[in-house]
C-alpha cells in the first residue's frame, strides 16, 4: 500500500464512506492537523531544558518545534511575560500520517496497562486530545540520553461534525477506545 497517507486515502477513506453512507467522498471526515505540545515549567529556573525538549520533539515528530512563551507574568510560579515555557509542533500532510501511524501502532500499546483511549477524550466536534505520560515510549528517544521524563499533549483536529463519525474514522485507523463496562 505504501505510505500511511496512501493507505488512508486508498483504504480507510473508502471504507468510511460506505460506513457513514455518504455519496460525496468530500463529506467524509478527515484529519486536518496534529498538534504536539510539551509544557516545560521548570524552564523558568534552567534555560538549557528548552533545548533538550526541542531536540526530543524534533526526533519524535521529524519537524522542528516552535518555542512557546508566557503571555503574562505569574509571580507564584516565578514566570515572567515572554519567558520560554514550552514547545509545540503542528504536523500536516505526510508527516502527520506517519506520526499517527506510529502513535496508534507503536507508542500507545507500549503504555503500561493500556486499555484504550477514554471516550471523553473526544470532544463534540470529533477532535481528540491524548496525553502521553513520557517521551521514552517513542522509539526514536534513547533512554540513556534523557535528563527527565516529560509528558506530551497530542491534539488531533478533524473535519468531522459529530464525534461518532470521528470515532469511526479513528477506529479504522487503528486507535483503540476503552470498552464501556
Amino acid at each position: 500500500m505504501g505510505t500511511p497517507l496512501k493507505k488512508y486515502y486508498l483504504g480507510i477513506l473508502k471504507d468510511l464512506q460506505k460506513d457513514l453512507c455518504t455519496k460525496n467522498i468530500h463529506a467524509v471526515p478527515r484529519i486536518t492537523k496534529v498538534v504536539v505540545n510539551v509544557g516545560v515549567g521548570e524552564a523558568a529556573s534552567n534555560k538549557n531544558i528548552i533545548d533538550k525538549v526541542v531536540q526530543d520533539i524534533t526526533h519524535i515528530t521529524g519537524q522542528k518545534p516552535v518555542i512557546t512563551t508566557a503571555r503574562k507574568s505569574i509571580s507564584a510560579f516565578k514566570i515572567r511575560k515572554g519567558l520560554a515555557i514550552g514547545v509545540k509542533v503542528t504536523l500536516r500532510g505526510d508527516n502527520m500520517y506517519i506520526f499517527l501511524d506510529k502513535l496508534f501502532k507503536v507508542v500507545l500499546p507500549r503504555i503500561r496497562d493500556f486499555r484504550g483511549i477514554p471516550e471523553t477524550s473526544l470532544d463534540k466536534n470529533g477532535n481528540l486530545s491524548i496525553g502521553v505520560p513520557d517521551q521514552t515510549l517513542f522509539p526514536e528517544i534513547d533512554y540513556d540520553k534523557i535528563d527527565k521524563i516529560r509528558g506530551l499533549e497530542i491534539t488531533i483536529v478533524t473535519s468531522a461534525r459529530i464525534s461518532s463519525d470521528a470515532r469511526k474514522m479513528f477506529e479504522k485507523m487503528g486507535l483503540v477506545f476503552m470498552q464501556k463496562s
